[in-house]
């Protein structure tokens, strides 16, 4: 019925509609903490961002984490930093997509320009560690925004692999609420307009066909996608994987099928799936990741 309703009262239900959007877009990422600061010294205390850190032998890249839309490089990161970190790891975290007057909540902005800032950073952490290279872990945006890097801004030059978690690597539908829009242009151009990152990320958008042209990856990068079925953001779930050689597309539930871990507590605070991200990192000396894998 929705082209038919009367005209007095479209605009309330564009702005129903928009309000909608922006709460579902939140479940991208977690809450942003009330104040970042404790949460960075506690970061900075267990050897996270780091600039004094070196990769050891047995681990010889340094791990570059990136944050999900409405997350930063502090609050997506409070439990697996540390993870990495305690298993040898030199774990670093940026900032990106941020809007003018917008503190906290990130991953807002254009995602072409999100991907120079990671460009940026990248290369200031090869220069602090020395390493030749950096491995990419990234959650929901965080983990589909490096492919632009990757295919476009000479990122596979720099990076050995790429970890996605609950990414929205052909964009979303969130649950078939974006096919609405053609019917409230007025939202779709609001979204356009202020929250470009948003926009960005919406299933046939011009971003993601530009992102996806040519084949999903890169050669030279090792791919890993971890899902969850029970993903309430980026849906259709299975479209988070990537197609292409030296990928590994993983289903949380096929490995533990206990998890119920949705869109946020997989790139959070779920350590099945930190499990598998481990092994990602460094395949030479994977375990199997089960449900036990919660306690390791």
């Amino acid at each position: 019925m929705l082209p038919w309703i009367r005209a007095a009262r479209v605009p309330r239900t564009r702005s129903l509609l928009a309000a909608l959007l922006l709460a579902l877009a939140v479940l991208v990422a977690p809450t942003a903490t009330a104040s970042a600061a404790p949460a960075a010294e506690t970061a900075t205390s267990r050897g996270w961002n780091d600039y004094s850190c070196k990769p050891s032998a047995a681990h010889p890249r340094p791990v570059v984490l990136v944050h999900g839309t409405f997350g930063n490089s502090i609050d997506n990161w409070l439990v697996l930093a540390p993870y990495l970190v305690n298993r040898g790891y030199c774990v670093f975290s940026l900032d990106y997509g941020q809007l003018p007057g917008v503190p906290f909540f990130h991953g807002l902005g254009p995602i072409d320009k999100s991907a120079e800032q990671l460009d940026v950073f990248v290369d200031k952490v090869l220069a602090s560690t020395g390493a030749p290279k950096a491995d990419i872990v990234g959650h929901s945006q965080g983990g589909m925004m490096p492919n632009y890097y990757l295919k476009f801004l000479g990122g596979a030059d720099k990076v050995n692999a790429l970890v996605g978690i609950a990414p929205d690597n052909h964009g979303t539908t969130l649950l078939g609420l974006t096919e609405l829009l053609p019917f409230f242009p007025g939202v779709e151009k609001f979204i356009n307009d202020k929250t470009p990152g948003l926009a960005d990320q919406i299933a046939g958008s011009p971003f993601i066909t530009k992102l996806t042209a040519g084949g999903d990856t890169v050669p030279g990068v090792r791919y890993t996608v971890i899902a969850t079925k029970y993903d309430q953001v980026v849906t259709p779930y299975r479209t988070q994987y990537l197609d292409g050689p030296n990928v590994r597309n993983v289903l949380l539930q096929d490995l533990c099928p206990l998890d119920l871990s949705e869109h946020v507590a997989i790139g959070t605070i779920d350590r099945i799936a930190f499990h598998e991200v481990a092994n990602a990192l460094d395949p030479a000396r994977a375990t199997p990741t089960t449900c036990a894998s919660v306690i390791g």
